[in-house]
């Protein structure tokens, strides 16, 4: 019986592109994957039903999610909550941008290439570097290429973390660095004050350390105070230095292009993207002008022209170092289509923010911050934030002189319609029942005094 959806699935047609194939049957187009791997019973599907009914069936699933529109969320930690202005759904639900792919012909996408030119310039203003590519997938994969970028360019093979880094980021950076032989070594920070010991660090840096990385503002969400020094300390070893930010942090703290920064990484799914159930994402990519890192860049810059005459401005992709363009083993990665609406929606964003708006959201941002800081650590046995020092959106939490469970409140919280943190304790055991709270712009003094209500009462049941 052929399948309605599927124009070659009669027996008949399949029989000749088996025959044109040299195969007796489909399963041996699969011969490759060992068997132990193969499903040898058949699945459990229901049988098709109609366009009705599967949407029915569908969103009865779909119902027992529960999302930041459904609940109150504190949820933070690298995907966050931000307003999305309604200028920015409007402009990027255009058909032009909504159904374009990547702009091989700029004969044809000179209205996606100028927007990715415009991404990218403006990008390059806000981290005050030279040069920002046309976007990667997220924060973890650009950290990935840098790490993977600086050991070409130094000929080296150890990159250095900060020991309190996203496991997802950290995982990621692994995966791209092992194959490759780069060594990922972390570097210690304090218990107190969360900050990358100088003097550790000195003992870890070598002649073999192609970058060194850090964070500002941190992941778990206190700022780093010390970066010239580690900046200091990276290229005095010949190593690059290597940062990542949180771009709605850059209307108020200093910029990664101010202290020496060789290359930048950062996500930009706050500017004018939503949550997404965690992706898609927007990496951000960028290095200072100097043309031994600009060609070991990956992905591709787009750039701006005008004609011969000069009378009319055009717009082409004017590096392009990965495997589709170039020779495979010239390629400096093979990062294949970039999230280019993604980065759209964050050019709508920039332009529609300016530099005011970045100024008074981080401004915002640091206020609510401080301010769920301050009213939690009223909440008996709850120490917040576990580092001394200025936080930004993202905290730490610890329930351990509550004597209730982290994994507990946090049950306790969603019956409550609130979203608690991400816990800690798994990766980072030192900092004993701990969970990563956020706050955005999108919330109230009201939103963190709910919280702080639901708290007192669940700790104090």
């Amino acid at each position: 019986m052929s399948h309605p959806y599927l124009s070659n699935d009669p027996a008949d047609i399949r029989r000749k592109l088996l025959d044109a194939i040299g195969i007796s049957s489909v399963n041996e187009a699969f011969s490759d994957i060992p068997k132990q791997v193969r499903l040898a019973k058949s699945t459990s599907l229901p049988k098709p039903g109609s366009e009705v009914e599967v949407r029915r069936e569908v969103e009865r699933i779909l119902s027992n999610n529960v999302t930041s529109k459904d609940a109150l969320s504190f949820l933070g930690g690298g995907v966050w909550g931000h307003h999305v202005p309604a200028a920015v759904d409007t402009l990027a639900g255009r058909g032009e941008f909504l159904t374009s792919y990547t702009p091989y012909q700029p004969e044809i996408s000179q209205g996606m290439l100028q927007s990715l030119f415009e991404y990218q310039s403006m990008m390059a203003e806000l981290l005050e570097v030279d040069v920002v590519n046309s976007s990667m997938y997220d924060w973890a994969s650009a950290l990935g290429e840098a790490a993977r970028m600086s050991a070409r360019i130094t000929h080296r093979n150890e990159f250095i973390v900060p020991h309190f880094l996203s496991p997802e980021r950290l995982a990621v950076l692994k995966s791209y660095a092992n194959p490759i032989g780069i060594r990922i070594k972390e570097v210690h920070q304090s218990l107190h004050t969360g900050q990358i010991s100088l003097e550790a660090l000195k003992e870890e840096v070598s002649s073999q350390t192609a970058g060194l990385y850090t964070e500002n503002p941190a992941y778990l969400g206190h700022l780093v105070h010390n970066v010239e020094a580690l900046a200091e300390i990276a290229h005095d070893v010949g190593s690059l230095f290597i940062v990542g930010v949180d771009p709605t942090s850059l209307g108020v703290l200093n910029p990664p292009g101010r202290y020496d920064a060789d290359i930048v990484v950062g996500e930009g799914q706050p500017l004018g993207n939503y949550v997404n159930y965690g992706g898609p994402l927007l990496g951000i990519f960028a290095c200072r002008n100097d043309p031994q890192l600009i060609r070991q860049m990956p992905g591709r810059l787009v750039g701006m022209t005008t004609t011969k005459d000069g009378g009319e401005q055009g717009y082409c992709m004017v590096l392009q170092t990965r495997e589709q363009h170039i020779r495979r083993e010239k390629a400096t990665s093979n990062i294949c289509t970039n999230h280019a609406l993604c980065a759209l929606r964050a050019a709508i964003y920039m332009a529609l923010m300016g530099g005011g708006g970045f100024r008074r959201l981080g401004e915002h941002l640091f206020s609510i911050t401080q301010y769920a800081t301050q009213q939690l650590s009223r909440v008996d046995g709850v120490r917040t934030p576990v580092f001394s020092g200025c936080h930004f959106k993202d905290f730490t939490v610890n329930f351990d002189r509550t004597g209730k469970k982290g994994v507990e409140v946090s049950k306790r919280l969603l019956e409550r319609g609130i979203m608690g943190g991400q816990p800690l304790e798994r990766d980072f055991p030192e900092l004993g029942d701990t969970f990563l709270y956020a706050v955005t712009e999108i919330h109230t003094q009201g939103d963190v005094d709910a919280l702080c209500e639901a708290l007192k009462e669940i700790v104090e049941a």
